[in-house]
């Protein structure tokens, strides 16, 4: 979800699209367009020479934790983001916006018919709070301390690479990364950062589901990043690669 529909780093059939965007819905911190605002405020307050520290993750852990977790940030003058008409319009995005936290009976119902309270609590309501509470807390480091690659001139925060939570976050804790190339399909981008979804959108590409995938290379050059990592030319850059099964899959499709 966040490298499809708020990024567009890479095209699928709407189908995959709704699909990817219904199941980042499920993990249960907001709608699709609510968490497009939400990250575009973050990420465009983030890039500016100041920051408030609920935006930045400025404050200690504990009291990050809370605003996070558990509080809005009212601005008095917030910036006007313009969601594209594909999203806004589209009578699927609507939907999921307005019931985007009833989406969870849908696993709840049949969780409870076939395991009882058990697997209601460990499907829904314990996944829900780790997979929120995990987030928040690699947002927490990943803005915080970790590996940098790459610092942005003239931006309030920089990035961070998480690289023990690399493989648990499915890449999205390759952050340093991120705040470097935010349109890359592809976080992980040297061999030895585990990026898992990019693993799964180079198979859909070799499979012919997905196309136009964006690396850092088919981005426009920025002036303003700067290479702060004294080993480079030890690393070994990831690029896209071939899959001999879905090859053979396709022939067959």
């Amino acid at each position: 979800m966040h490298r499809l529909l708020i990024h567009r780093a890479y095209e699928c059939p709407k189908w995959m699209e709704y699909l990817f965007v219904y199941l980042g819905v499920l993990v249960g911190m907001a709608g699709p367009i609510g968490m497009m605002i939400q990250h575009d405020l973050r990420d465009w307050a983030q890039r500016q020479k100041a920051c408030h520290d609920y935006l930045l993750h400025g404050s200690t852990m504990i009291k990050d934790a809370w605003w996070q977790l558990n509080c809005d940030l009212v601005l008095n003058n917030p910036p006007k983001f313009e969601i594209e008409q594909s999203v806004s319009q589209s009578r699927f995005y609507q939907l999921l916006e307005k019931t985007w936290m009833f989406q969870q009976l849908i696993l709840a119902v049949p969780l409870y018919i076939y395991g009882g309270l058990a697997w209601l609590v460990w499907g829904v309501s314990v996944r829900i709070v780790i997979s929120v509470g995990g987030h928040w807390l690699i947002g927490y480091f990943a803005h915080n301390q970790g590996d940098k690659t790459w610092e942005v001139e003239g931006a309030a925060v920089q990035g961070h690479n998480i690289r023990m939570a690399g493989f648990l976050s499915m890449g999205e804790a390759w952050h340093n990364n991120h705040h470097a190339y935010p349109g890359s399909a592809m976080l992980g981008l040297y061999k030895d950062e585990p990026d898992p979804g990019w693993w799964v959108l180079n198979a859909l590409h070799n499979l012919g589901f997905v196309k136009n995938i964006k690396l850092p290379k088919q981005l426009p050059v920025r002036t303003e990043l700067v290479t702060v990592s004294n080993n480079m030319a030890q690393r070994v850059e990831r690029v896209p690669q071939g899959c001999k099964v879905a090859q053979f899959l396709r022939k067959g499709i």
